[in-house]
């Protein structure tokens, strides 16, 4: 029986219990609907009462990009506590190192983690990337598309995209891509894409993918590929259904990270003593990484370890032809072929 079942938990079937749960129901859906509650640090405290320990990831190996920092190095710790083999990638070398030899001294481990470096903003090192992350490793069970940049002003890479859309979106699409041969073939197999509470304010824009059209908002740039991200899960959680990958989505709330300093300091000032440990918004990472209830479902949109709506209000809705044309935009500027 799954963990949650009556037969390992027969207290779970105390009305008592049962009146508890409803009463914490209740209010967790109040406090994600009210977002401050829910988006800061008061969410998990308010729904920690039923989390389990989450089981061992022994023998299995995550890629984690965005790694070297913030909750995607609270991530990488934590898996390789649990045992997994944590790939580490990052863009400055001795960073991506000092947190390698961290992971395994926390762990206990020589192999407990290992190092990429690569620019995500630039197709050609995540190709590049891609063909080394496939030649090291026989099996990729778990891959983590966690780094994510919030610019206040408008560039363009090397390749001339928008590196924006280049980081937040498009490199994703294009690893994710690359490696899912790899995801199917070592399936049961897990993708998480880290995505923002931010994308409930957008909708995709197909027309102004590289944020190139009126004064930039970077914050509004962040949001629209973020919300591209949720699309993009339901898409790949479509075509892998029946082929042994689960693909999910997942926002972490608000989180004292250095891109929160960077990206919006004012932000941080003021929401400093609420705003999440690293530790605490990785959890539900891990959780969809690990856990077997998640396993159950794909393409569903987590937060603090629950199913969330991807639309509060009917103008962020993209209609199936913008799925498409977003898909052909980013396959077309990216230079994947489906091959």
């Amino acid at each position: 029986m799954s963990p949650g079942g009556s037969i390992r938990f027969p207290w779970r079937r105390d009305p008592a219990y049962r009146f508890v749960v409803s009463i914490t129901d209740i209010l967790d859906k109040v406090a994600d609907a009210a977002v401050v509650p829910g988006y800061t640090r008061i969410g998990p405290a308010l729904r920690r009462h039923d989390w389990e320990q989450l089981p061992s990831m022994a023998g299995t190996t995550a890629v984690i990009t965005g790694a070297t920092s913030g909750i995607g190095e609270a991530a990488a710790r934590r898996m390789a506590g649990l045992g997994a083999h944590v790939v580490v990638i990052g863009r400055d070398p001795e960073k991506a190192s000092r947190i390698r030899d961290g992971i395994a001294a926390d762990a206990g481990r020589e192999d407990a983690a290992s190092v990429e470096v690569a620019d995500l903003s630039l197709m050609a090192e995540i190709r590049d990337l891609a063909g080394r992350l496939l030649e090291a490793h026989p099996t990729i069970d778990v891959l983590v598309n966690n780094v994510g940049v919030l610019y206040r002003e408008r560039r363009e890479t090397a390749e001339g995209i928008d590196r924006s859309l280049a980081t937040n979106l498009l490199g994703h699409f294009l690893l994710t891509n690359l490696l899912m041969p790899r995801l199917e073939a070592s399936a049961p197999a897990r993708i998480v894409n880290v995505t923002s509470g931010g994308m409930y304010t957008v909708r995709i824009s197909i027309s102004n993918l590289q944020n190139d059209r009126g004064e930039y908002d970077g914050r509004a740039a962040y949001a629209r590929a973020k919300r591209g991200q949720v699309i993009l899960t339901e898409m790949w959680a479509e075509e892998m259904r029946d082929r042994g990958v689960v693909v999910h989505a997942m926002h972490p709330g608000w989180v004292d990270t250095p891109g929160v300093d960077s990206g919006i300091p004012l932000f941080g000032k003021v929401m400093g003593p609420l705003l999440r440990t690293p530790e605490q918004g990785a959890d539900t990472i891990v959780w969809l990484s690990a856990a077997e209830e998640p396993a159950e479902t794909t393409g569903l949109f987590w937060h603090d370890r629950r199913p969330r709506p991807t639309h509060r209000v009917s103008r962020t809705r993209e209609t199936p032809e913008q799925r498409t044309a977003l898909w052909r935009a980013l396959a077309d500027l990216s230079g994947w072929s489906g091959s």
